[in-house]
């Protein structure tokens, strides 16, 4: 599998999956801290990838989402945004709307 198919395989497999510097434990930038801190004052679960252990996927995932920097935020398979996004999206209430899962 190539790294391509391997990222969309893991966005794929994972409701919210934020691809990230670091990890939620231990984040290795300020936007990656503040991101995972959104997350889980949303109080869901979610997976992580850190970029810095895996640099084939900090290289390849820009060109998937179309988006440059990192964190990245991946909600059922589409791309929420960045951590100015997804603070912008908690602050107006809307965030927390958007990671529960459907309904029926």
């Amino acid at each position: 599998m190539d790294i391509q198919e391997h990222i969309r395989k893991t966005i794929a497999e994972n409701e919210i999956i934020i691809f990230m510097k670091g990890s939620p434990q231990f984040p290795q930038c300020g936007f990656s801290l503040r991101a995972s801190q959104v997350l889980a004052a949303c109080g869901v679960e979610y997976a992580h990838v850190d970029v810095l252990a895996e640099p084939a996927v900090r290289q390849a995932l820009p060109a998937i989402s179309n988006w440059p920097t990192f964190p990245q935020v991946f909600v059922r398979g589409e791309l929420v945004g960045g951590c100015d996004i997804l603070v912008e999206l908690f602050q107006k209430g809307e965030l927390q709307g958007l990671l529960k899962p459907p309904a029926g």
